[in-house]
Parts: structure tokens; C-alpha cells; sequence
């Protein structure tokens, strides 16, 4: 059985946020293998940096490692990629969150806002929607790198150097907007901000809290205009 099963594995018993105390006995039934192939199989995914083990009396105990959730990650992605065809859309979820004021700080910066008005065509609301997507569409988001986007170039205005970042056109409950990915950014990444023509938390009637659903069309061409 491959590392990537013994890992779902692991992830279904709960090694993925917490450590878990589980005996070779115990896996055993998981995985329908003897004991002693069990223990070698975790020695193997400790040894390969998958998983952090500590043997203890009556059993043992695992947590995965990041290098392990990363590997789950990108097995998830295939998976959304064979069933959610090209022409489809993707979906993700997530609450609307109180926003830090930086989005109606840098949608007025002129640099930003001209490329804004001349690629997006509109001029969009001095705010962003914050929104804090689900853990399943924090995973999904990582798709957004291979999806057509329209490209915001850096610049610098004398003063400073500003960041380019790409737009993704979107639909978030009925209304036409953008998700703004900037290529720095300090925000975590189950974070997005979305800007729009109009102030979306009043036209959708939002509070935070609120569930909102983002779809983002995988066709198009990225612009470099």
C-alpha cells in the first residue's frame, strides 16, 4: 500500500490537527496489514519526514507534519481537477469578516486604481469584501494560481515601490466581482479580499459572520494589458 493511503489513513483518525495515540493493533484494522508491517510502515513515513512519532507505553503517538498535510493537499487537487472539468466553475466558501481597512487604502492608491478601471472595467467600491474561506476552500484556493487572471503590474510613485498581484473574475452570490491576490501580502492564507463596482456587504445585505458562496470561472485568457 502506497504512503499517500497510509496517510488518509492517519488523517481519517485524526493525525492531521492534533496528535493522536494509536497502537500497531489498533492501525492494523485501518489498514489490513500484520502488526509488525504496520510498525514498519510508520517507521517509513517517519523517516521520510511525513509524520513526527514518539512511542509511548500502549502504543504511540503521531501528528502529521506539513510536509505530509502538503502531500494530502496535493492529492485533493487532483481529485478536484478530475471532477470539476474545465469548463465548470470553481466553488469556494467561506464567513465575511470585518476588514482591516487596507483594501479601501490601496483600491485609492492611483497606481492601483487606474489599472483597476482600465482592466476590470469599472470603478470598484473604495473596500474590499473580506472573506475567511472554509478549510476545504483554503485547500481549493491553491487552483486559483492555475486559472486565467487579469494581471495588476507593480510601480513605484516616487516614494515607494508598490506589489503587482492578479484579479479573479468571480460571481459571489448573484453579483460580478474580483478576488485581489497580491503577490505580497501579509495576510494568512484562508484570507481573500474581493472588490466590486458596489460596497457588496450592503448590496448582499451581509454582516460578518454571513456565509457567502464565491464561484470562480476556470476559462479566459490572463491579461498582460
Amino acid at each position: 500500500m502506497p504512503d499517500i493511503e497510509h496517510l488518509k489513513k492517519l488523517a481519517l483518525i485524526g493525525a492531521v490537527n492534533k496528535t493522536i495515540k494509536v497502537s500497531s493493533s489498533e492501525f492494523q484494522k485501518h489498514i489490513g496489514v500484520s502488526s509488525k508491517t504496520v510498525a514498519r510502515k510508520l517507521k517509513r513515513l517517519e523517516e521520510k519526514g511525513l509524520i513526527e512519532r514518539k512511542i509511548v507505553p500502549g502504543g504511540q503517538l503521531i501528528k502529521m507534519t506539513e510536509k505530509g498535510i502538503e502531500i494530502l493537499r496535493s492529492e485533493y487537487l487532483d481529485y478536484s481537477r478530475i471532477f470539476s472539468p474545465e469548463s465548470e466553475i470553481l466553488e469556494l466558501e467561506g464567513k465575511v469578516l470585518k476588514g482591516l481597512g487596507e483594501g479601501q487604502y490601496y483600491i485609492n492608491i492611483p497606481g492601483y486604481r487606474k489599472q483597476f478601471e482600465e482592466k476590470l472595467h469599472f470603478i470598484p467600491f473604495p473596500g474590499t469584501l473580506n472573506v475567511q474561506l472554509s478549510k476545504n476552500s483554503s485547500i481549493l484556493r491553491n487552483l486559483l494560481s492555475e486559472i486565467p487572471a487579469v494581471r495588476i503590474e507593480g510601480f513605484n510613485d516616487g516614494e515607494r515601490t508598490f506589489g503587482g498581484g492578479k484579479c479573479y473574475p468571480v460571481v459571489v452570490d448573484g453579483m460580478e466581482a474580483f478576488i485581489v491576490a497580491p503577490e505580497r501580502t501579509h495576510y494568512p492564507p484562508d484570507l481573500i479580499e474581493i472588490i466590486a463596482p458596489v460596497k457588496l456587504r450592503d448590496a448582499l445585505e451581509l454582516d460578518d459572520g454571513n456565509r457567502v458562496v464565491i464561484k470562480v470561472k476556470k476559462q479566459g485568457t490572463e491579461s498582460q494589458i
